[in-house]
């Protein structure tokens, strides 16, 4: 019966500890499907703060859709280093985005880029 109990337990830690996709696109696709449906807690958690402000603005700016479905689509990923480019299309834009991540603490986060930069993609 201890064993039983053990098992359980280490099983259930495992299957709540389970490996999360945190690669440039998925947090991409977090970004994107937040900023459109309003969910600021979670745009905050994968932005930096800089980042973070200019979407809060622009957020503004856009009607939030409601219930609709964003049907995000990976175009192109160039990882380099510590800096990511995800170019993506969604359902809310009429032309392809394309997000900058940097990785902070092993994590990826999106930031902004300088107007000048140059996307990779």
């Amino acid at each position: 019966m201890k064993k039983i109990v053990i098992y359980s337990l280490v099983l259930l830690f495992i299957s709540c500890a389970g490996t999360q996709d945190s690669s440039p696109a998925s947090i991409a696709e977090i970004v994107a499907q937040s900023f459109y449906q309003g969910d600021e807690d979670m745009l905050k958690k994968h932005t930096t703060p800089e980042g973070f402000a200019t979407f809060s603005n622009l957020q503004k700016m856009f009607a939030k859709p409601k219930g609709s479905e964003s049907n995000f689509k990976l175009i192109d990923e160039v990882i380099e280093g510590d800096v990511a480019w995800v170019k993506y299309a969604t359902s809310y834009d009429k032309t392809p985005g394309i997000f900058k991540l940097v990785k902070l603490d092993g994590a990826w986060i999106v930031t902004i880029r300088d107007p000048k930069e140059k996307a990779p993609l």
